[in-house]
Parts: C-alpha cells; structure tokens; sequence
C-alpha cells in the first residue's frame, strides 16, 4: 500500500467530523490500492466503529475535483468510546427503532413526525406541484417522506450535527420544504432567508446566528454573494437548483447539488437499514419538544439582528389548532406563493400536509393564470395580494362598457348593503360599546336588519349570477382566502365578503410562530382579526401605567401561550424588552377587544380582537390628540386615484404631511 499522504486523526476526532474529513481534505486520506469496491471503512481499534461502513458512488467536493474509484481507509490511532449523538424523529425514523423503543410515541413533539404519518394516510396521493422550475417537480406523500429522509441522512454523512446552524437562503419551491424538514429532521437549526435580501443582510444574518454550512437556491444565488461567503468558516455549501458548472468560482468550500446529497443519504439509510443492529453505529436521542427548530431573522436586521428562536414546541402548537381557522380534507388545493422564511407560510404549509392537501406553487407574474387554471380551493396570503386582487377587479370593471360598469358597480353596492344587514340580523356586527343593548331594542333591530336583508337578498343572488360568477371564475378561490402578515384595509375585506368570496383574516407575528387569533369559517367578524386560537391568552394594557383595561378600550396587546418564542438569538436585552416573567409578550401593536354581549347585533363578536396599528406609529399631537396614521391611510387608499401613502405627523402640530403615489394606470 503506497499512500499519498497520511493524517493523523484520533477515534474521538473522527466520530464528532465523521465523513467531514475526507471531504475536506480529500488528498490526504489514506489511499488503498488494492481495494476495488466503492467503500469507506473506519478502521478503529474500538469494536464500535470496525464494522461501520458507507458506501458512496463517488467522492463528491468541487466542481472539477476528484473522483475516486477505489475504496480508501482511514487509520484510527487512539481507543475511544464515545460514539456520535444522533438525534431523529421516532416517527420520520421509526423503522431504525425497536418496537419496544421508549422513544416510541402516538402524539408529534417535533415537527419532522408529521411526515410518517402523513405518508401512511396519504400515500401516492399528490403534495406538492412545482411547475416553475428545472426539472418541474411533481412528489407524492411517499415521494416527499423518502426525500426528507434521504436529504436529512445525506447531511449528516457531510458533517452535520445535532443543534448547529444550517443557513437557508432560498425561495419557495419543493426543494426549499425538503431541505427545510431535512435540516430539521437531524436535530439541527435552519436560519432561512429568501435570495431577494441584499448581501449585506444574508452575510450579517449567518455571522449573527453562528451559522456553520449553508445551502442556497441557484448557482445565480451563490455567485451574486460568492466573494463575500467564501471567506466565512463554512463547512460546505448545497445548491437545491442548478448544477455547479454554472459557479463562477468555487474557493474551497465544498459544494453538493441536491441530487448528490440525496444519494449520499440513500446509501447510508441502506447501510443501516442492512444492518442486523440499526443502532450500533450512534447513539440515538429523540428531538425535543423544547429543542430550537429554526432562527427567523425579523426585519430589523439593518440594526440590530433579532434571530427569533423557535422551538418544535411552538411550530408544532400551529400544526394542531390551525385547523379550527382552516378545515381542509384530503384532495383540497392550495396555492402557495409566499415566502417560505415567512413564519406564516411555513406554519400553514406544515399544518396543510397533515390534512392530505395538494399544494401548487406559484409566484407573482404567474398567480393570476394560476388561480384560473388550479381553481385552488384555499389560497394562504399576505393582504397586499388581495388589495391587488381588488383593484384588478376594479380595473376590469372601470375599462367595460358604460352599460356594464353601472350594472356591476350598482350590484356590488347592494351587495355591500345586503352584507351589512346581514351581519346585524347574525349578530356579527362589530361594536366597542360596553353596554348591553335593552332585549327589546335588540329585538327590534333584529328584525329591522331580518326584513331589509330579505328584501335585498333576490337582487344579491342576482348579482352573483350576472357579475360575481365571473369573478368567482377568475379567482378560483372556492372556499376561502387565508390572509395574514399585515393589515387587511376594511374596503378590500367588505369587497370580497360583498361578492362572496370569504376571507379569514388573521393576527400574529413571527415571535409567536406566528398565529395567534383568526376569524372562523363560521363566525367570520368583518373588521376584526377574529378570536384567539385555542390556548392563546390576551389582554389588553395602558401604554402608560400596563394597567389591564376593560373589553372596549384600545391599548397595547399582549399575548401568552404555547407558540410565543423562547426568546431572541444572543440578544438579552431585547428579550427582556418584550417578554416578562410570566410570558406575555408585548406585541408592540394597539388594539381592543370586543366586549361580551349575551343579545342584540353583536351577540357573536364577544372576544374577538381588533387591530388599530402599531404603537410606535401612534402620532401625538401638540393637543395632546392621538393619530393613527393606518386609519388615514387605509380611507385613502379607498380612491382608486391613490395607490400608495403614507401619514407623516411633524413637530407636534396639528397637520399632517402625506407623500402619495398617484394610480395613473
């Protein structure tokens, strides 16, 4: 045996890098000439590790590197007994366990469990439809398992251990969900982020969160922040798209496409499933309820970087209450264009997969041809893509005929009519006021509302089948729109409720995983972000003595449950800023919540809250006058000659400056 070069590397060394070494420094591993098969043996004086074996096909690194066709050894110099910690899903991993496995259990603790499962109920039935992509991806429930699976194993053949920081910096695509779960399925952290954030924010956010490999959409991607990353301590880098012969430079990282990890993984699974004892080789530790599933980074890393972190705990709260907002089955569409790093997309993609749904992708330029042709029947979105929905209709309609345009103008108006009376006679009709309403006045209201709805009702129907069936086919969207993310302007949500068309609109932030309260299919109050979901408490206090106010009277919210995060990365200070002692978190925003009430028009909206703006936003006036700016802003954006604006309030008086942007189109 001549070998090239030899390193020394003692037993304990090797099995915390495992295969990182001979990716790393593949010219100085041991060479043997006379071995023919395509395997790595770890040859250690302890009976531990003599029998362990990975097969690969090829020794994988930089694009023009080496290939090795020989089997080649490495030489452990020192006894040793410690063996690698591997953490795993008992459900994603449970054919590795033993039946008797203490770890065994019937309820998810993490969020990688839901995938077994789902795979057993859904089977060959379609999740995920990525037609934007090359190749286009199409995956089953076994298919999406198997490469989670194999994803989650290939990593850890490359080097990853339980609780490092994997940085994700990509866009949404099936690849993103599989490496996603793949990351978390091995006990590690993913620290995702989307390819449209400048470099600057992507370098800050992996040196903040300490971040060790990284795994990017597109060579296009890795060549853009190239020069600044390839400097960083990174173990290696994964493309998810694209091939490697489009990097502009490589440096000395180690770089895998997709596929080769995949591989890599499937090799080693079935070494160990071969295995007469699938559980010699590491010792096995369950993930955590408590343990950190991801970092989010929020938008205010220009500053100070605030990596939220959130536990399996609090993602997993999401996976089982968000079906009280969303009551999806098996064979249900959903259309999904947010971001992926977005905690809302990633909280309902998570909860949607354990309904048996089929998800489709989809981005800006294509979502209008996408609603039309997939007829999804839930679409999971930010209120920007409804107001753009809005106005698109309203465009549509302003460019008919003069005929047409007051036929459908004069439709919706009653319909808007219709609705209000509607929600009177239902008892959904938001109020603040704190006074029970006299049983007779509400029994007269009652039937007030009851008679003028009635007499509305025909030309509503006849509405929907001059006007809004059109619509309807257009937007595709027959059971629900799920908004979330932001403020919903209340013209855009009476539209839509006008036509038809339900939307859930929802509250909560990335510090609480993020959901925290949603309007119901079945008790849908306008104007509100609906009841909390189950185990979330809220309250309401003065901004200025954090005293509790009543039902009614508006202040700074605060909320406390299983979602709300353990805190935020390496940052103390802000944690005790917004969290205290007894876990509410100061969500920074103003609102109220709606009082009970047992009779009259709002007998339903007892409980539901109310969203007014940020606190930070609030403008004070010399009077002493407080100003909501979002309140302005949304009343303006009312005109269709107003795209954009926003309220400025200047030196305490009494005046306020707005900057607009004129919608000439």
């Amino acid at each position: 045996m001549n070998p090239v070069s030899i390193v020394s590397v003692s037993a304990s060394d090797w099995v915390n890098q495992m295969a990182t070494t001979i990716f790393l420094t593949p010219n100085s591993i041991l060479r043997n000439s006379f071995d023919c098969g395509h395997a790595l043996q770890f040859l250690c004086s302890n009976h531990k590790f003599r029998s362990r074996q990975i097969f690969l096909r090829k020794c994988y690194g930089s694009r023009g590197g080496f290939s090795l066709n020989r089997g080649f050894r490495l030489f452990c110099q020192s006894k040793t007994e410690e063996m690698q910690i591997r953490r795993y899903s008992p459900f994603l991993e449970s054919v590795l366990l033993d039946a008797n496995d203490a770890s065994v259990s019937n309820e998810w603790r993490a969020v990688p469990d839901i995938w077994r499962s789902s795979a057993e109920k859904y089977g060959d039935r379609v999740a995920l439809v990525d037609p934007y992509h090359d190749p286009p991806s199409n995956l089953t429930y076994k298919q999406l398992e198997q490469e989670i699976l194999d994803f989650s194993e290939g990593l850890r053949v490359v080097g990853v251990k339980p609780e490092e920081k994997i940085a994700l910096f990509a866009d949404n695509s099936c690849r993103w969900l599989v490496a996603d779960q793949g990351i978390m399925a091995t006990g590690a952290i993913n620290v995702a982020r989307g390819s449209r954030s400048s470099v600057e924010e992507l370098s800050q956010i992996y040196n903040h969160s300490d971040s060790v490999a990284l795994a990017v959409d597109s060579p296009e991607l890795l060549n853009r922040f190239s020069e600044e990353f390839y400097s960083k301590p990174i173990k290696f880098i994964v493309l998810l798209w694209g091939e490697k012969s489009s990097l502009v430079s490589e440096g000395k990282v180690p770089i895998f496409n997709y596929k080769e990890i995949l591989d890599l993984g499937r090799d080693s699974r079935k070494i160990m499933l071969d295995s007469d004892d699938k559980q010699q080789y590491c010792l096995h530790k369950p993930i955590k309820p408590d343990d950190v599933a991801a970092l989010v980074y929020t938008s205010g890393t220009s500053g100070n970087p605030k990596g939220v972190i959130l536990t399996h705990r609090n993602l997993m709260h999401q996976i089982k209450n968000l079906s009280d907002i969303v009551p999806a089955v098996g064979g249900d569409k959903f259309l999904s264009m947010l971001p992926p790093w977005h905690c809302y997309e990633r909280a309902c993609e998570y909860f949607a997969f354990t309904c048996g749904i089929e998800q489709f992708y989809t981005n800006v330029r294509k979502l209008k041809d996408d609603l039309r042709q997939y007829q999804p029947n839930y679409v999971i979105s930010v209120p920007l893509v409804y107001e753009t929905l809005y106005s698109g209709i309203q465009k549509q309609i302003s460019s008919s005929s003069t005929v047409l345009k007051f036929v459908a103008l004069t439709f919706i108006r009653i319909s808007l009519a219709y609705m209000e009376f509607k929600r009177i006679y239902e008892g959904t009709y938001l109020t603040r006021n704190q006074k029970q309403p006299p049983y007779l006045v509400s029994i007269s209201d009652w039937l007030w509302a009851r008679v003028i709805a009635a007499l509305l009702w025909p030309l509503h129907v006849l509405g929907k089948k001059l006007v809004y069936r059109n619509i309807h086919s257009a937007l595709g969207i027959s059971k629900a729109g799920i908004s979330g993310g932001g403020f919903l302007p209340s013209h855009v949500d009476k539209f839509f409720e006008a036509i038809d068309v339900k939307l859930l609109n929802g509250y909560g932030l990335t510090e609480t995983s993020p959901v925290v309260a949603a309007r119901r299919p079945n008790c849908n109050v306008v104007g509100s972000v609906g009841h909390p979901i189950r185990h979330i408490e809220f309250k309401v206090v003065d901004s200025e003595t954090s005293e509790v106010l009543p039902p009614g009277l508006s202040g700074i919210l605060k909320v406390r449950g299983p979602p709300v995060m353990k805190g935020y990365y390496k940052n103390p200070g802000a944690t005790k800023h917004v969290l205290d002692d007894d876990g509410w978190l100061n969500t920074g925003d103003i609102g109220w919540i709606a009082p009970h009430h047992s009779t009259g028009r709002s007998r339903h909206c007892g409980g539901v809250v109310v969203l007014e703006g940020r606190a930070k936003d609030t403008i004070v006036l010399s009077t002493g006058e407080n100003i909501e700016p979002a309140e302005l802003e949304e009343a303006a954006l009312r005109s269709s000659l107003i795209q954009q604006i926003v309220v400025i309030g200047q030196d305490f008086r009494a005046f306020i400056s707005n900057w607009t942007n004129l919608n000439c189109g």
